[in-house]
C-alpha cells in the first residue's frame, strides 16, 4: 500500500491510521533516508493514543518509551547502533510484547536481533514536503491490518 503525503500532518495521519490498524500493538520497521519523515510517523501513532508533548527521535538513548493509559509504545531509533549486538544491553526482549506498539527506525542496524515485524514503512523525500510511503505486510497480523486500511 503506496501513500503521498504533503505535510507532516498528513504524514502523522498515516502513523494514527497503522497505530489503529495494528489493534495499538504490533512492531513496525521504519526505513528511509535522514528527513525522510519517521519520526513524524511515529508521532501520529503516539498522537492517535492521545499524547500531546514533544516526540523526538531517540538516537542518543536508542529507545524512548512512552507508557501512557491506553497503551504502550517504544520508540527506538537505532541510527547510531554499531553492532547488532549492543541491542542485548537494552534488554530490547523486554519491549517487543503482545501489549506493545515497537516502533523501530533504522532496523537494518539490529538485523538478526530483531523480531519480524508486522508491517515495513518505506520513507522518501520526494519534494520540498511530499513524502511517499510504502507499507507493507511481512506477518498475518500485518497482513489484517492492510486489509483494514483497504476498506
Amino acid at each position: 500500500m503506496d501513500y503521498v503525503t504533503q505535510s507532516d500532518e498528513a504524514t502523522e495521519a498515516v502513523g494514527a491510521q497503522l497505530f489503529n490498524a495494528l489493534k495499538g500493538s504490533g512492531i513496525v520497521f521504519l526505513n528511509g533516508d535522514l528527513g525522510a519523515g519517521k519520526t513524524t510517523l511515529c508521532r501520529g501513532v503516539l498522537r492517535a493514543l492521545g499524547y500531546t508533548g514533544a516526540v523526538k527521535s531517540p538516537t542518543f538513548t536508542l529507545v524512548e518509551p512512552y507508557e501512557l493509559a491506553l497503551g504502550h509504545v517504544y520508540h527506538f531509533d537505532l541510527y547510531r547502533l554499531g553492532h547488532p549486538d549492543e541491542l542485548n544491553y537494552l534488554g530490547v526482549d523486554e519491549y517487543f510484547h503482545d501489549q506493545a506498539m515497537c516502533l523501530v527506525e533504522w532496523s537494518q542496524k539490529g538485523s538478526g536481533l530483531l523480531p519480524k515485524p508486522d508491517l515495513e514503512v518505506t520513507m522518501m523525500v520526494t519534494g520540498d514536503t511530499e513524502r511517499r510511503l510504502s507499507v507493507s505486510a511481512q506477518t498475518l497480523k500485518g497482513q489484517a491490518a492492510l486489509a483494514g486500511l483497504r476498506v
